[in-house]
C-alpha cells in the first residue's frame, strides 16, 4: 500500500502599492481604522512569512530541505516585489522548485496562480483568459518551465474558468472538499452525491468539461487544513505528523494521498513557530518511513484519477455563500467590527463592472488603429510587464503593431495597454474581502480603478471620472467621516494621483536633500538632468534647473523647468512648468538667482509665482517615503537641541534620582519623562554600534528598571536584531574575527535579560551557514592541537547553544 503526503502553501498578499509609482509604500497613517492591518502589509509580512517557511537553514542543524518539500503557489505581484526587496528569499523560492524536481521525479513543487487574484467566476471571459495567460507567462519567466497546476484565487471556481485552464495547458488545480458535487468511478454510469462529510480527499479526480477536455482536481483534506489554519495543531510537530499519518484509511488497497492547503503565512506568522512544526513533521514522517512526501505533479504521474467528479460552480474556500463575499453583504467578513455592514460591496463591483465595460469598446476601437488584434496584444502584454527594456518594448510593438509606430503612437499604445492592466488589477479579491470601504485593501483597488480612469481621460478625452464617481457614490462607508465611495476617491485616491509634472516637483524638492547626479530613477520614472544651478545664502538654498522626465511604463517624456527655495526647516516653495524655450528659461534663472543673492527671499517667492504661474509645490508634494526621509533630516537639528536639553536635566538630577530610588520614593513624572527620553536614546545608540558595549547596555537597562522607565521595546528589539544580523553577516565573510565572535557571545548572554523579545530567525540562518561552511575547518584545526582554533570552536558552539542550535 502506497501512502503519500503533500502540504500546499498558498501565498498571496497584494502590495500596498501606489498605482501611479509602481512601488510599495511605507506605512501610511492616512488610512483609517485598520490598526491590525497596518502591521500586516506586503513589505513587512508576506516576504517574512515566506522566508520563515522556505528557508532550509531555519532552526535546524541537519539539511532538511523544508522549502523544497512543500507544494506552493505565489502571487506574481508578490514575487515581483520580493525580487527587488527580498532577493535572497526570492532566490530560495526559485531554488526550491528546482530542487523539488530532483526529489519528485522531475515535477516541480511550484504551481502558477491566476495573475492578480481576481475572483474568476465573477470575471468576464476575456479577463479570465488574460489572467490565466499572464499567470502562466509570469511563472515561466521566473521558474523557467511550464506550470502543471494553477491555484484559483480563493479557490473560486466555475466551469468556464476550468475550461480555460485546460485550453492553456494546465493539468490540475486544488479545491476545497465542499466544492465537489457528485462522483463516480470512471467507466460507470451511477453518480453519487457528495454529502456534508465531503468528498474522499485521498485521491485525485477527473473533471470532464463541456468542451471535451478534462482536468484533474485535488480536493484537500478540510478538517486537517482547518486545524492547521484556525486551531492549535501547529503547536506540536509530533501532533501535526500524527494527524497527517493518522488520516490514511486502514484496509484501503489503493494508493492514498493525504494533503492539505492553507495560506502559507499560517506557518510562522499566524502561528508562531508553525514553520518549525512543519519542518519537524515532514522530517519525522519521511525519516520514519510513515509515508512518502510528494507533490501534486508527481502523484498524478504515479496515480492518475480513477474517479470522475462534478463540481459545485460559483463556490470558494472562504465564503460559505459561494462567491457572494465579493459582490454582496452576505454576512462573511473579518469579524472585527460587529455591526458594520458590507452593503458597499455590490455598488463597488457594479462601479468596477461599469468602468470595465465602458472602457473595453473604446480601447478596442482606438487600439485597432495601431494593433493587429487589441485583445491578443493585451494577452501578450505580460511580456512587457516582465521586461520594460527599450529593446523588448520595441520588439513587442513590432510584432503586434499594424505598422511601424512613431514615438507618440507607441506612447498611446502603451497607455492603452496600461489602462487594460489596471482595469484587471482593480478586481483584486481583497478589495471586497474585508469589512470596510475605506480599508486599505479596498482603497487599493479603487486606486487601480483611478489609474484606469486617468488614462481613459488622457486617451479618449471624455468624462469617465465623473460618470464613474456617480456609480461609486452609491457605495456607503461604515466610517462617518468617509461617507461614500466618491468622498473616499477624493480623499484617498485623487490625492495619490501622479503625472510627469508631479514627478518633476518631487525631483526638484528632493534634490535639495539628495544628490541625484545627471540621471536618476525615481520609482517608475527616469529623470535626466539637463541643467541644475544652486545658490546658498546661509541656511537658505535656491535650486533651479531643467530636467526631462520619462515614464518607464508608457515611455511618455516631458521637458520641465523648476525653481525651488528652501528657507530652512520645513519651509519650501517650489514651482514647475513645461519648458517654454531657452530665452524664457534663462530669464527665469537670472531673475531668481540674482534676487536670492540679495537675500530678499519674499521677492524670490513672488518670482516663483510669476514664472510658474501659480503651479507651486511644497514639502507636502513629495512622495510619502521621501517626504518622511526629508522630514527626518529637517527635524535632526531640532531633535539634537531637545536631546541636549533633556540630557543636561538628566545628568544634573541623576544623583537625586538615585537617592529617591534608594529611599523607595516615587520618581517625579517630569524627571521620569526626561530620563526616559535619554535612556531610550542611549540604548538605541548602544545597540546600533558595530561592537556593542555590554557593560554600558547593562548599566542603562538597570537604570531603566530602577526608575520604571517605559522603554521603546519594539524599536529597541528591531535595532538589536539588525545589529545581530549585521554582526553575523560580517562573521560569515570574516569567520576568523574572534574578537567579534566573543562580543557576540557576550551580547547574546546579556540579551536574555532584555525586557523585549528578539526575532532570531535570520541570525540562526546565518549561523547555520557558518556551521556548514566555516566550522568544519576550525574543528579540524582544533583537533590537530591549534589552540586559537579551539577557542574559536568553543565560542562558536556556545553561541549555537544560545541560538537553540545544536552543533554535533
Amino acid at each position: 500500500m502506497d501512502r503519500y503526503i503533500c502540504i500546499h502553501g498558498h501565498f498571496y498578499q497584494p502590495p500596498r502599492e501606489n498605482a501611479w509609482l509602481e512601488y510599495v509604500e511605507m506605512q501610511d497613517s492616512a488610512y483609517p481604522y485598520h490598526d491590525w492591518n497596518e502591521k500586516v502589509t506586503a513589505e513587512c509580512y508576506a516576504p517574512n512569512a515566506v522566508s520563515r517557511i522556505l528557508d532550509k537553514d531555519k532552526y535546524i542543524t541537519q539539511m532538511v530541505n523544508n522549502y523544497a518539500k512543500i507544494s506552493f503557489d505565489f502571487g506574481p505581484t508578490l514575487l515581483m516585489w520580493m525580487q527587488s526587496n527580498a532577493p535572497d528569499t526570492y532566490q530560495a523560492i526559485l531554488d526550491a522548485d528546482w530542487e523539488s524536481q530532483s526529489a519528485f521525479s522531475g515535477h516541480g513543487s511550484a504551481i502558477a496562480q491566476a495573475y492578480n487574484h481576481m475572483i474568476m467566476p465573477l470575471a468576464n471571459r476575456r479577463d479570465k483568459i488574460t489572467q490565466v495567460i499572464w499567470g502562466i507567462r509570469d511563472f515561466e519567466h521566473r521558474f523557467g518551465r511550464r506550470p502543471e497546476g494553477m491555484w484559483l484565487p480563493e479557490t473560486a471556481v466555475d466551469l468556464e474558468t476550468l475550461d480555460i485552464l485546460t485550453e492553456q495547458g494546465i493539468i490540475f488545480t486544488i479545491l476545497a472538499p465542499h466544492q465537489a458535487s457528485r462522483v463516480r468511478h470512471i467507466g460507470t454510469d451511477a453518480w453519487h452525491q457528495v454529502d456534508d462529510s465531503g468528498i474522499d480527499p485521498t485521491m485525485p479526480y477527473q473533471l470532464n468539461l463541456p468542451s471535451g477536455r478534462s482536468l484533474c482536481i485535488f480536493f484537500y483534506d478540510g478538517p486537517i487544513a482547518r486545524s492547521v489554519a484556525f486551531e492549535d495543531l501547529l503547536k506540536s510537530g509530533d501532533s501535526f505528523a500524527s494527524r497527517l499519518t493518522g488520516s490514511f484509511r486502514e484496509g484501503c488497497s489503493r494508493p492514498q494521498l493525504v494533503h492539505i492547503a492553507t495560506d502559507g503565512e499560517t506557518y510562522g506568522h499566524h502561528h508562531r513557530f508553525g514553520d518549525m512544526a512543519l519542518a519537524y513533521a515532514l522530517h519525522h514522517i519521511e525519516g520514519s518511513g510513515l509515508a512518502r512526501i510528494t507533490n501534486y505533479g508527481e502523484y498524478l504521474e504515479k496515480c492518475p484519477p480513477a474517479d470522475e467528479v462534478e463540481i459545485s460552480e460559483n463556490t470558494s474556500w472562504s465564503c460559505v455563500h459561494g462567491v457572494e463575499r465579493w459582490r454582496s453583504d452576505c454576512g462573511c467578513n473579518a469579524g472585527r467590527n460587529p455591526g458594520w455592514k458590507q452593503s458597499w460591496r455590490a455598488p463597488l463591483r457594479e462601479a468596477m463592472d461599469w468602468l470595465r465595460d465602458t472602457l473595453a469598446p473604446k480601447y478596442e476601437e482606438r487600439a485597432r488603429e495601431f494593433l493587429k488584434d487589441p485583445w491578443a496584444a493585451r494577452d501578450a502584454y505580460i511580456e512587457v510587464v516582465l521586461n520594460r527594456s527599450e529593446d523588448n518594448v520595441r520588439s513587442f510593438l513590432e510584432r503586434h503593431g499594424t505598422r511601424r509606430l512613431d514615438d507618440t503612437e507607441s506612447v498611446t499604445v502603451l497607455k492603452m495597454l496600461e489602462l487594460q492592466r489596471h482595469a484587471m488589477l482593480m478586481y483584486t479579491s481583497c478589495g471586497w474581502f474585508f469589512d470596510e470601504l475605506s480599508g486599505i485593501e479596498t482603497v487599493q483597488v479603487v486606486q487601480y480603478a483611478g489609474r484606469a480612469v486617468q488614462l481613459a481621460e488622457e486617451l479618449f478625452g471624455d468624462h469617465t471620472e465623473q460618470d464613474f464617481l456617480a456609480h461609486l457614490e452609491l457605495a456607503r462607508s461604515n466610517v462617518p467621516r468617509y461617507g461614500n465611495g466618491r468622498l473616499i476617491y477624493d480623499k484617498l485616491v485623487k490625492t495619490a494621483m501622479v503625472d510627469l509634472t508631479k514627478v518633476g516637483a518631487h525631483y526638484a524638492i528632493s534634490s535639495l536633500f539628495e544628490d541625484y547626479g545627471n540621471h536618476a530613477r525615481i520609482y517608475c520614472y527616469d529623470v535626466d538632468r539637463e541643467d541644475y544651478q544652486t545658490t546658498d545664502c546661509g541656511k537658505t538654498r535656491l535650486a533651479a534647473g531643467r530636467v526631462a522626465i520619462s515614464s518607464v511604463i508608457s515611455k511618455e517624456t516631458k521637458l520641465l523647468t523648476f525653481g525651488v527655495l528652501h528657507l530652512g526647516g520645513h519651509n519650501i516653495n517650489a514651482g514647475i512648468r513645461d519648458y517654454q524655450g531657452e530665452e524664457a528659461y534663462r530669464v527665469m534663472i537670472r531673475e531668481i538667482t540674482e534676487t536670492c543673492a540679495t537675500t530678499d527671499f519674499s521677492a524670490v517667492v513672488r518670482l516663483l509665482d510669476k514664472h510658474f504661474g501659480g503651479s507651486t509645490y511644497s514639502i507636502k508634494s513629495l512622495f510619502r517615503d521621501e517626504q518622511r526621509c526629508v522630514l527626518d533630516r529637517v527635524l535632526e537639528d531640532m531633535l539634537a537641541d531637545v536631546e541636549a536639553s533633556y540630557r543636561q536635566l538628566h545628568e544634573t538630577y541623576y544623583p537625586l534620582m538615585r537617592f529617591l530610588a534608594d529611599l523607595g520614593n516615587p520618581m517625579p513624572e517630569a524627571l521620569r519623562t526626561t530620563s526616559g527620553f535619554i535612556l531610550n536614546t542611549d540604548l538605541r545608540q548602544a545597540l546600533s554600534n558595530d561592537t556593542i558595549d555590554v557593560e554600558r547596555v547593562s548599566f542603562l537597562l538597570d537604570d531603566s528598571q530602577l526608575w520604571e522607565i517605559d522603554l521603546d521595546k519594539e524599536g529597541l528589539s528591531r535595532l538589536f536584531e539588525q545589529n545581530l544580523v549585521k554582526t553575523m553577516t560580517h562573521l560569515v565573510s570574516e569567520p576568523d574575527d574572534t574578537a567579534r565572535l566573543e562580543n557576540l557571545k557576550a551580547v547574546l548572554d546579556l540579551s536574555r535579560s532584555f525586557p523585549f523579545e528578539t526575532n532570531l530567525w535570520q541570525v540562526q540562518n546565518l549561523y547555520h551557514k557558518m556551521l556548514r561552511d566555516a566550522y568544519p575547518a576550525f574543528q579540524k584545526r582544533s583537533s590537530q592541537g591549534d589552540g586559537k582554533a579551539k577557542i574559536w570552536a568553543d565560542l562558536f558552539i556556545s553561541i549555537g547553544q544560545q541560538l537553540s542550535i545544536r552543533v554535533t
